[in-house]
């Protein structure tokens, strides 16, 4: 227990320090995300709002001190700023709040206005407390505005604090006030330009969350795709075999049952055998489409894909259906990786069985494997007749299925007429390891 509590009291406190802070950051992000929101709907509320809160803390003070005449403040400034008529006041606080309603549709504009009256008023001499507009339009410009323009208005800010700081250099140093108002001004361009990075910074994350996840469905159906192909150049591997086998069989058996019965009952067993391989080779197809819902159960029970090793099985089935194979290889077969084997295989199966449909029983075929180096061809050629097979414009989808297991590694398939009769199916596989050194 104790052990336990020790690892833990690190994890512990700092979930005490941010737990006493938790609730207050979740109210005001969800605060914050509801005025975005509500902002996004109804812009022109936050603005009207801003024009409202700047009246009532800085325009409303001086139109109730305005008959006292600056009563409130030291002498010395009393003396310094010029007394305004009673409309003057009026009109220049609308000149200097009115234009923040569109401080973010038009900021450059806003703070154009803004900066106008602002030098029109300290021209005259006064001072009002709604000046504070003029940072809020240059923040608003920094924020909202093009960057071009920024060093423009950072220009006219700083002629307008001149003119101010001089109208005051009877009651407070120049220097004193340039130093308040320049520090002021520049604390306005640079939490404009804060809040902006800070946008763009989150809206750029938003926009890469939602590329990878784009990213993430094209993959997910790519690969989709891809299992699809595979799924089906081994289910027309399987069938379309397997039924060739069956259907030349059961012709012979047709033919063979009134002049030798025994010939008859022997390729309806051959068919029962390739028809349970056929099934066998399917359930373990589909069984590896299945979801893995049993996995308690440990999953249906696969076999292991065929190689080199199972193409005499298949020339063996092949001669039983009237094919006469004569099967070589060369090289060392053997050590060749599962899926160049497999794919060794398919390709050795879909030549076999277009021979079979096309070429016909009582054909000798040729099959040869060899592997040299980095490469291994296939031959397979038979002496039928070459007019049974496809053209070359005629391609089915046994070839085009050969031809994408050898892209696979890098090979090529080629099928065309023989010399001196016949049909030549010749692949290409390029067995150099991906990342290797050549």
């Amino acid at each position: 227990m104790t052990t336990a509590t020790a690892g833990t009291a690190p994890a512990t406190g700092r979930a005490e320090d941010i737990g006493g802070m938790g609730p207050l950051v979740a109210l005001l992000s969800r605060s914050g995300q509801r005025l975005r929101q509500a902002d996004r709907a109804r812009p022109w509320v936050l603005d009207t709002a801003v024009v409202a809160l700047v009246f009532l803390m800085f325009c409303l003070p001086d139109l109730l001190h305005a008959g006292a005449g600056h009563g409130d403040g030291p002498r010395r400034f009393r003396l310094v700023f010029a007394q305004l008529p009673p409309a003057g006041m009026p009109a220049l606080q609308a000149g200097l709040v009115l234009p923040l309603l569109w401080r973010r549709r038009r900021p450059a504009v806003a703070f154009g206005a803004v900066a106008a009256v602002f030098v029109l008023q300290w021209s005259l001499g006064a001072a009002l407390r709604a000046d504070v507009a003029l940072f809020i339009a240059l923040y608003s410009l920094a924020l909202h505005g093009r960057l071009r323009q920024l060093p423009w208005a950072c220009g006219i800010m700083a002629a307008g604090m001149v003119l101010a700081a001089v109208r005051v250099a009877s009651a407070v140093s120049v220097w004193d006030a340039l130093f308040f108002l320049l520090s002021t001004a520049t604390a306005a361009v640079a939490l404009g330009l804060v809040v902006r990075i800070r946008r763009a910074q989150l809206a750029g994350l938003r926009e890469r969350a939602a590329r990878l996840e784009i990213e993430r469905d094209q993959r997910s159906r790519l690969a989709a795709a891809t299992e699809r192909a595979r799924v089906a150049r081994e289910m027309h591997d399987i069938v379309g075999h397997n039924l060739s086998v069956i259907i030349t069989l059961a012709d012979a058996g047709v033919y063979a049952t009134a002049t030798a019965p025994e010939r008859g009952k022997e390729a309806l067993r051959l068919i029962g055998d390739t028809g349970r391989q056929a099934l066998g080779e399917l359930r373990r197809v589909l069984g590896v489409l299945r979801a893995a819902t049993d996995s308690h159960s440990g999953g249906p029970e696969l076999s292991p894909q065929p190689g080199i090793a199972d193409i005499d099985a298949l020339c063996a089935g092949v001669r039983t259906a009237g094919l006469e194979v004569v099967y070589r290889t060369a090289g060392n077969v053997e050590a060749l990786d599962s899926g160049v084997q497999l794919t060794v295989y398919r390709i050795v199966q879909e030549a076999l069985t277009n021979t079979l449909k096309h070429a016909g029983a009582d054909t000798r075929v040729n099959l040869a494997v060899v592997v040299e180096d980095t490469r291994l061809t296939i031959r397979v050629r038979d002496m039928g007749r070459a007019v049974g097979h496809p053209g070359p414009n005629e391609e089915g989808q046994g070839l085009v299925g050969m031809r994408e297991r050898a892209a696979l590694y890098g090979g090529t398939v080629s099928a065309g007429p023989a010399k001196g009769g016949g049909w030549t199916v010749e692949a290409a596989l390029d067995l150099t390891p991906r990342g290797g050194a050549r």
